[in-house]
């Protein structure tokens, strides 16, 4: 047999195994192919067989907290005629005393009480915000235990009284242990970090997730302190923030605030949000994603 009727069988050879080998690759990559599409269609299928449920469980939890939730969270009270006759006059003709914290008991028909969690890391002007909301009267005579700072306002808000109870908990990891008493039953919780520190920026999902575990229903809020100082800041270092903070925001299902307890920048907003929130008031602030500006994003 010649050497060139030796090279021809082994081409054919070659050839032969080259098309059997492309068979066996094709179905092999079909099989894959149906395997991967089957193992897809299947995880779809728990997926939405899971959401079905939650939405279910969800439903049914929505109708439970509607029947139970006592009435003021639902609309506000209208005030009753007060039935003890005023105060006499001063000895000087002048007005009655009035005082400057009055007293306020549970069965007074027409005030709502709100309680408002205040979380975030250490240092980063909770407490300041705080104190700019509710003024330095109500300050010194906030209730201080360890790890926790309680202060109260109480304003009115048409024609019945809204008391605010707001728990701020410190941020160091000895504190921890009041998030639960903090966070349970409150009907706000107000994730804060400092602006000018991108440390604390991303320690909120943290601490949005510890409050979510004693509490499900709050409005989340996310807000960012010193201002004041952030505009301060490169324009490029402004804009990693921005950008990082919305997107913690989004993730959280949470209105962004940017906020100054030093020039009272958006304090009484986040307050007016929360109440028009809570009981359908109008709303007419609008987006502010100006860089440089205060931003308001929701």
């Amino acid at each position: 047999m010649s050497i060139e009727k030796r090279q021809r069988r082994r081409r054919r050879r070659r050839s032969k195994g080259q098309v059997l080998m492309a068979k066996m690759i094709g179905k092999s990559r079909r099989r894959t192919a149906e395997l991967c599409h089957t193992m897809v269609h299947q995880v779809n299928v728990h997926c939405n067989l899971f959401h079905r449920l939650s939405f279910l469980g969800r439903f049914i939890w929505d109708r439970i907290l509607l029947c139970y939730l006592p009435s003021p969270y639902l609309r506000l009270p209208l005030p009753e005629p007060p039935s003890a006759p005023p105060p006499p006059a001063t000895a000087h003709g002048g007005c009655p005393p009035m005082h400057a914290h009055p007293i306020i008991t549970p069965s007074d028909s027409d005030l709502v009480n709100l309680k408002i969690s205040l979380l975030g890391d250490c240092h980063i002007g909770k407490t300041s915000f705080v104190i700019k909301y509710v003024g330095d009267e109500q300050e010194k005579i906030s209730l201080q235990m360890k790890g926790l700072n309680l202060m109260d306002k109480t304003l009115f808000v048409q024609g019945a009284r809204i008391s605010f109870s707001i728990w701020d908990v410190a941020g160091d990891t000895g504190s921890l242990h009041q998030i639960p008493m903090a966070c349970k039953d409150a009907v706000a919780i107000l994730i804060m970090f400092d602006l000018t520190s991108r440390s604390t920026l991303n320690s909120v999902v943290g601490w949005y997730r510890k409050a979510r575990k004693w509490n499900q229903t709050a409005i989340p809020i996310l807000i960012g302190t010193k201002f004041d100082d952030f505009v301060r800041l490169p324009p490029d270092l402004q804009w990693t923030i921005v950008t990082q903070a919305r997107a913690y925001a989004r993730a959280m299902k949470a209105t962004l605030f940017f906020s100054s307890a030093t020039h009272n920048i958006n304090v009484n907003k986040i307050f007016k949000f929360i109440m028009a929130k809570l009981f359908n008031l109008p709303w007419t602030v609008e987006r502010n994603l100006t860089l440089g500006e205060p931003i308001i994003d929701f």
